[in-house]
């Protein structure tokens, strides 16, 4: 394990992407869903309890009179003081008001897990990217379809857009 990633809770914020039954029970690489909920779950402790915003992001469809069975949040998962997004697209930013109640808190660094690696947590880093977000990616707190999506977006992709880090890694406390 490599040195501690020291974050400040008063500017940065935990995003969990799609962590909804429905999505943490699907066939899942290289970890079940359920694994990666539970070390997402252990990051957003971490966060309440240095008092930083954790955000959790779930996708509903469009156009549809009634969502699937379990579009809602995993059980036990949302806490008080926590910040819902609903998207209906890919990634976390378009059209949801993320950016501006990220803004009113004074964020800047954003810290990632959740589920698909490749698909909404990349979305949403993309735009975090293009904000100007520093970003860093929890690479055992994401699971994706395959361990192929998974890893190309571990290996290849994150690195050239933040930093790449284990939950372990990370330390979140101010001074």
């Amino acid at each position: 394990m490599t040195a501690p990633v020291a974050l400040d809770p008063a500017h940065t914020a935990l995003i969990l992407v799609d962590l909804m039954d429905r999505i943490v029970a699907l066939p899942l690489e290289p970890r079940k869903g359920t694994e990666a909920l539970a070390t997402c779950e252990e990051l957003a402790a971490t966060f309440r309890s240095a008092g930083a915003p954790v955000v959790l992001v779930r996708v509903e469809r469009p156009a549809v009179t009634e969502q699937p069975p379990g579009s809602g949040l995993s059980a036990g998962l949302r806490r008080d003081g926590d910040i819902e997004i609903v998207k209906r697209t890919i990634g976390g930013f378009q059209d949801t008001g993320l950016h501006d109640r990220l803004r009113e808190r004074g964020v800047t660094t954003l810290v990632f897990g959740g589920i698909a690696t490749n698909l909404g947590v990349e979305s949403t880093a993309r735009a975090a990217a293009d904000l100007g977000y520093d970003l860093i990616f929890v690479e055992d707190a994401m699971t994706a379809f395959t361990a192929a999506e998974h890893e190309a977006s571990v290996r290849l992709d994150f690195p050239r857009l933040g930093t790449v880090v284990q939950a372990a890694e990370v330390a979140v406390t101010s001074g």
